[in-house]
């Protein structure tokens, strides 16, 4: 028997793993049909969790929400189907005899955030970036950090939080991270802050590497990767000071609200660039 929660795991996953899928579901039935309204599938690029029945009404199913992922489309479709055994293959070639009307809901990939070092302003910008609706990880290697007391103040949060304490080697994390998340450096340390720039510069599947810092830090913080075999075009991947040039203050408050606007920036950036959608056709 499928189990109704593995569609629910299936989306959570891809979501975590900001892959793109569509999320199926049965919406209507007349007469005989493999399953009942309700019963729901998830669709990857290369997977498959659940089932709306089977046969060739699922095949077909597939087929499409694989050609909207490839498509990025985002609009919802419905497919309708008779199902007989003597209709064409893209009409479900099935004896049931029934309809089927089948909802395919694109998933949006959301943003993906990881923050290193919550500290004042690592916290203040957590509990920011939290009212959003994207992946944010928070990473530090004191456990103190990290504590739940400490962290209530993201008990309502709508972004899904994922905590990493990491008393040795943080920048081992980095490679744990989902392609394409924006990565931010501000723990209390200088060393670990260039161990994580240079896991971040090697990892090469992040969108952008921020560091927090003075001019002085970033100088030295250059000789050093260069000497640690990063090349030029390399190091210039990382945005150092982060946050709106034109928003001065030295605050936490301030300085989180400054990083957060320059995400903000980034994402619709990336929707940008992302290509036009075209209508949906049932």
């Amino acid at each position: 028997m499928v189990s109704e929660m593995e569609w629910v795991r299936a989306v959570q996953r891809l979501r975590e793993q900001r892959r793109p899928g569509v999320l199926v579901t049965v919406v209507s039935v007349r007469g005989h049909a493999p399953r009942e309204a309700g019963a729901k599938m998830v669709v990857g690029a290369d997977q498959v969790w659940a089932t709306v029945g089977g046969g060739n009404l699922e095949m077909v199913a597939v087929d499409r929400a694989r050609a909207m992922i490839a498509e990025q489309l985002a609009e919802p479709e419905v497919l309708e189907f008779k199902l007989s055994d003597k209709a064409p293959y893209q009409q479900a070639v099935q004896c049931c005899g029934g309809e089927v009307n089948l909802l395919l809901e694109p998933l949006a990939v959301v943003p993906s955030v990881a923050i290193f070092g919550i500290g004042h302003v690592g916290l203040e910008l957590a509990r920011i970036l939290a009212r959003h609706d994207l992946e944010l990880h928070l990473i530090d290697s004191r456990p103190e950090q990290l504590t739940a007391q400490r962290l209530s103040v993201l008990d309502d949060a709508v972004a899904g939080v994922h905590i990493h304490q990491v008393p040795v080697l943080p920048e081992l994390v980095v490679s744990e991270l989902p392609p394409g998340t924006h990565a931010l450096v501000m723990t209390h340390d200088h060393a670990e802050d260039a161990a994580l720039c240079d896991a971040a510069l090697r990892n090469g599947q992040l969108a952008t590497i921020g560091l927090i810092g003075s001019s002085a830090k970033w100088s030295r913080f250059q000789r050093k990767l260069a000497e640690d075999g990063n090349p030029p075009e390399a190091i210039a991947r990382i945005t150092t000071p982060i946050g709106l040039p034109d928003l001065p203050g030295k605050e936490p408050a301030t300085i989180a609200v400054s990083v957060a606007a320059w995400l903000l920036h980034q994402f619709i950036a990336e929707r940008n660039q992302a290509p036009a959608h075209r209508e949906a056709t049932a």
